[in-house]
């Protein structure tokens, strides 16, 4: 990659309460969307609807992670769907309290980071479907350094850790593996991994598909020790909207739906396109790295294609995924019920109304 180590996105690392939501809502306010987040020209979608412009924070900035959405966008999904606009606010950003305040009215956040702002403020959030089915965070190392491989690898170690909610996470990955805390030297880090590279820790708190490929691309053999596999399964790039939304306005989050469905079906096939467009058209102001973003749009496909997406289709959560990510959250010390965090009810309707989404 040859950009510098930008910042990890704020929903990734940092729960926010109702109390950030003036600010983060003048943020996007004063956001402006690149490119090809233009209007679309359409006044209506292709069956009629009509469901006016709409605005979704994305959880990071505009590379590869949001290939599905740039596809939805360009291709015209969401124009097809009744959307007379669409605009992509780039995060960082408080994902959950943007929503809530209305500065979006769909967001991608994950199930921990809304679990968290649901638990604490009541908030009347939902998860609607979700892209990745399995996280990316991992325990990044290098394969001739600290070579954590396994839970048990972790023992004796210094691993870099971020502050806030990546800490709280990090200690329920060495709680639900019966690793004492006392075996581990916990460092405080930022998002940069230059400490991996530069020997002072053993293991970095990352995700595969940002961090691990950038110290790869650098000429390190690296090896992740990932959260998925290791106890903490939990649903990420979530779609989350509010319960007003689901009540008052199900045919608008059926619409969404299904135009990010239809995009994401095609970034799965076209992974080096969804890069493309990254690069080139949505995140043309970055200086993006094509090999980096082709490579990462590539391995999150493993994320987002799973034996059960095979067989429910795209942004489908099964209730064993659910109760799984139910677990991860107790473990991070977030007790909610099914109900509480997810609706999955008007993505159901939509897949039968429309079975060719599923397939």
């Amino acid at each position: 990659m040859t950009l510098p180590q930008l910042p990890r996105r704020a929903h990734r690392t940092r729960f926010t309460g109702l109390a950030a939501a003036g600010a983060a809502l003048a943020l996007v306010l004063g956001a402006c969307s690149s490119g090809a987040d233009a209007e679309t020209g359409e006044d209506a979608g292709a069956d009629g609807a009509d469901h006016g412009a709409i605005t979704v924070q994305l959880s990071w900035i505009k590379n590869a992670e949001f290939a599905g959405e740039f596809f939805a966008d360009s291709k015209g999904y969401f124009a097809d769907a009744g959307f007379s606009s669409v605009t992509l606010n780039a995060g960082p950003g408080a994902t959950e309290s943007i929503v809530l305040s209305g500065g979006a009215d769909f967001g991608l956040s994950n199930a921990i980071s809304v679990g968290q702002v649901v638990a604490e403020e009541d908030a009347p959030l939902k998860i609607v479907g979700t892209t990745f089915q399995r996280n990316p965070f991992t325990i990044l190392s290098l394969t001739d350094g600290g070579d954590i491989a396994t839970p048990e690898d972790l023992k004796g170690k210094r691993i870099g850790v971020q502050a806030g909610p990546n800490e709280a996470l990090f200690d329920a990955l060495l709680a639900i593996n019966e690793i004492d805390p006392a075996e581990v030297t916990k460092v405080p880090v930022e998002y940069d991994p230059s400490p991996l590279v530069n020997g002072e820790v053993d293991g970095f708190l990352a995700y595969v598909t940002n961090e691990s490929i950038t110290v790869e691309a650098e000429g390190n053999a690296v090896t992740n020790l990932l959260f998925a596999d290791n106890g903490l399964p939990f649903v990420a790039e979530s779609v989350v909207t509010t319960q007003e939304m689901i009540e008052n306005e199900p045919e608008k989050v059926k619409a969404f739906l299904a135009a990010e469905i239809r995009g994401w079906k095609d970034a799965v096939a076209d992974p080096e396109e969804g890069a493309r467009l990254a690069v080139e058209e949505y995140g043309a102001d970055l200086e993006l790295d094509l090999a980096k973003e082709i490579q990462q749009a590539t391995i999150q496909i493993d994320l987002i294609v799973t034996d059960e997406t095979e067989k429910n289709g795209l942004f489908t959560i099964s209730d064993d995924l659910i109760e799984q990510n139910l677990r991860t959250l107790a473990a991070a010390g977030i007790e909610l019920e099914a109900d509480d965090l997810f609706d999955l009810s008007l993505l159901t309707e939509l897949l039968e109304e429309q079975p060719d989404l599923a397939k």
